[in-house]
């Protein structure tokens, strides 16, 4: 009887969902479903194949809510603004962030307005996924039960539209609620303690490459499983392979038959915080802007939140100029607003046609859209050509003021002049170097001696400083006369950690002085010492030398960070400079004997080697995953970005653990060569589906540890020769 009361229970599932759903629609989506083809790798990697654009998007959508719905939901509640609708209250400024700067209403509007082609995309993401939860009743979305074909024009990444994480929420949150700040705060990512997220992006011309082809690494630094691998196929003249965000559309990061892209976390200067002198007239309020005075641009704004089984609901009064909305106070008459990039159309649009170009001519056209907010570009074709632009949506701005401040929105010299053209971007092509590397580092390092000069732009440009893994980039692929693909994945692992060479040196310096010596009456701590006077600064599972040297560094560096001046901004160079001045020798040596003491409380031993520490661990595949020692996980030899580690790992201990876990850093990574036939290689983070029952939750993760990658498959005929499963979405 159990096997009939199951299929009677679907059966009445399925009747409730197809209530939810318009008979016509259901059936538009079936028959869209038999145009589409997904077949299924023995990775588990879902190649699609459709007869247009629209249904390899369709497919794709399908395919990426059968590897992690809950992600897809999740991105959308957060980029639409309804994330307080499940998580409650503390949510309400996130979304109120999301609705500043585009509500649901505009994206309606901006998507009524869009070229056909882009209808036809943006419909097929909606309907994908909505045949999705037709066709599995039993899945339960925490709020999201239909999908809309203007919801990707609301979400803000970077490179897909002004990237409103910049804001800070706690300033948003004082402002808003009547908890004046009168502190000008950096944006919520850039606190110094937590693991640096980025990415790193390499280019090798023909004339260094032993098979006379360009290659391509592509090396996205996020939090794990951010990004899943697929492949687009369709019959008109789409075939991306790459890593594409849950929810979105189009490959992010990757490559076709004739060309890869690699986008790198870049600080260039896109958008602007502007102070606004407000004045109140006849109960109105006013903004200075020369001479005159506008009015402020006030709303109501409802937003609703769960409060136990209640959905309740609070309103804010929102502000905003010209500039845009106001996020803050910096005192008791003005205001903060942000200026950044709002053309959502047009960066989708980028983001969608630069998967289609077919070498640097066309790639650079699309680049003209000005689509891409706060990422860098590393390019490689089949004619054998590497580029590199640095940013790309780019405002022309009045250098006399310094840009990485707010500036007075009173003044018209502080307006935007338009937009810098690509060809005035800080850039490069085909360097006599051989080479481009960016690991969201300064432009003017990219390829070494052939690298742009940094005097012929404004500095608003490119402010970003040098990094250890830029170091560490330029190093490697300066030594190197030729590379393979395996050349390329080893360059992509060295093991070199660049930001201990200067802090190692100090810290030994330290104990031979008499008062470091005298500072600690560890027996441990000379033989410690020696072990860090010996490391080769390498990293690797077995050295102790590594545990030794990140475990102290991160104690004296929180120390010399409660010593830096107010606002001050550290890269990782002038963050290792402030750490050896600002601490005296007795302190570090007392630190390193403190972490001597901690290893032993948690291991027995002082000699830890790395990979006992540090491990890949995924028990749940929930967003937030769990961590517990006692269950099995693998050790991992690469460690945090932060001291150069140019494959990263950001791992900590977790609650209730001792060993480390890491969350963050490698997570899709590719080696590609563009000859006649495309070779590319690839390793996914743990796999491609979150569910812990799925052969493909884990299956990657030994080759991830050990940096190992697997052969990508392509082109149809090796699809298909190792295809594990076929078949329609529905089916």
């Amino acid at each position: 009887m159990r096997p009939l009361f199951t299929l009677f229970l679907l059966f009445s599932c399925l009747a409730a969902q197809a209530q939810a759903f318009k008979p016509e629609e259901i059936a538009r989506w079936q028959r869209q479903a038999k145009q589409v083809n997904i077949i299924r790798d023995q990775w588990g990697v879902p190649h699609i194949y459709g007869k247009t654009d629209a249904d390899a998007v369709f497919g794709l959508l399908y395919a990426q809510c059968e590897d992690d719905f809950a992600r897809v939901e999740e991105n959308y509640l957060t980029n639409i603004g309804r994330l307080a609708e499940v998580e409650g209250e503390t949510a309400l400024y996130s979304d109120l962030r999301a609705n500043l700067f585009l509500d649901s209403t505009q994206a309606i509007n901006i998507y009524k307005k869009s070229p056909p082609w882009m209808k036809e995309l943006l419909n097929a993401f909606a309907d994908g996924t909505n045949y999705y939860l037709y066709t599995h009743p039993t899945v339960k979305p925490k709020l999201l039960t239909r999908y809309q074909p203007w919801m990707p024009l609301m979400f803000s990444e970077g490179s897909i539209g002004g990237n409103i994480s910049v804001v800070p929420l706690e300033r948003l949150k004082a402002f808003y609620s009547q908890k004046k700040s009168t502190s000008w705060q950096h944006p919520d990512f850039e606190k110094q303690d937590r693991e640096p997220v980025g990415s790193n992006g390499f280019a090798i011309a023909p004339a260094k490459s032993a098979s006379g082809h360009a290659l391509l690494l592509i090396n996205p630094h996020t939090s794990f499983y951010f990004r899943p691998e697929v492949q687009m196929v369709s019959e008109a003249g789409l075939n991306a392979y790459g890593a594409v965000t849950w929810g979105q559309f189009f490959v992010y990061q990757g490559f076709n038959q004739n060309c890869g892209w690699m986008h790198t976390s870049s600080q260039a200067d896109s958008m602007d915080e502007y102070l606004e002198t407000i004045e109140e007239k006849n109960g109105k309020l006013y903004y200075k802007v020369g001479k005159k005075r506008r009015p402020v641009q006030v709303k109501k704004v409802s937003l609703a939140y769960k409060q136990g089984n209640q959905v309740l609901r609070k309103e804010f009064t929102t502000y905003r100029t010209h500039h845009g909305p106001v996020v803050g106070q910096q005192a008791d008459n003005q205001w903060v607003t942000v200026r950044m990039m709002d053309t959502p159309l047009e960066a989708l649009e980028q983001s969608y046609l630069r998967t289609k170009a077919t070498d640097y001519a066309s790639f650079n056209e699309v680049m003209k859209l000005n689509g891409n907010a706060t990422n860098n570009t590393v390019f490689a074709d089949s004619k054998g050509n590497i580029a590199y632009w640095h940013g790309n949506f780019m405002p022309i701005r009045d250098p006399q003021f310094d840009w990485s401040r707010p500036v007075d929105g009173s003044n018209p010299q502080t307006e935007w002049k338009g937009l810098h053209k690509v060809n005035e971007l800080v850039q490069v092509l085909n360097p006599a170097s051989g080479w481009i590397q960016n690991c969201n580092s300064t432009p003017f390092t990219v390829s070494g001696p052939s690298s742009p000069a940094k005097d012929k732009y404004a500095a608003y440009m490119a402010p970003d400083a040098e990094n250890y893994r830029g170091i560490n980039a330029v190093r490697v692929l300066s030594r190197r006369k030729l590379y393979t693909l395996d050349t390329l994945i080893a360059a992509a692992n060295d093991p070199y950690l660049a930001g201990f060479e200067e802090l190692i040196p100090a810290l030994v310096a330290a104990y031979q002085t008499p008062a470091g010596k005298a500072s600690t009456a560890s027996k441990a701590v000379p033989e410690a010492i020696e072990v860090l006077r010996t490391w080769d600064k390498k990293y690797g599972k077995t050295s102790v030398g590594q545990t030794l040297a990140i475990y102290w560094a991160e104690r004296i560096q929180k120390l010399a960070r409660t010593r830096a001046l107010p606002d001050q901004r550290l890269d990782n160079l002038t963050f290792t400079a402030l750490v050896i001045e600002k601490t005296t020798p007795q302190e570090k040596v007392v630190a390193l004997a403190e972490t001597l003491d901690e290893l032993t409380r948690d291991f027995g031993t002082w000699k830890m080697p790395w990979g006992e520490v540090n491990r890949f661990q995924r028990l749940t595949g929930q967003i937030q995953e769990v961590y517990d020692d006692s269950k099995p996980s693998i050790p991992v030899a690469f460690t945090s970005s932060a001291w150069g580690s140019l494959a990263a790992f950001g791992a900590r201990a977790q609650t209730g653990t001792k060993k480390r876990y890491g969350n963050v850093g490698n997570s899709f990574v590719a080696v590609v060569e563009f000859g006649p036939r495309i070779k590319a290689r690839s390793v996914l983070a743990g796999g491609e589906n979150s569910d812990p029952n799925s052969p493909h939750f884990t299956d990657q993760a030994t080759m991830y540890a050990e940096q190992r990658f697997k052969d990508v498959l392509f082109y149809p005929e090796d699809v298909r020769k190792n295809a594990k499963k076929t078949y329609h979405p529905g089916e």
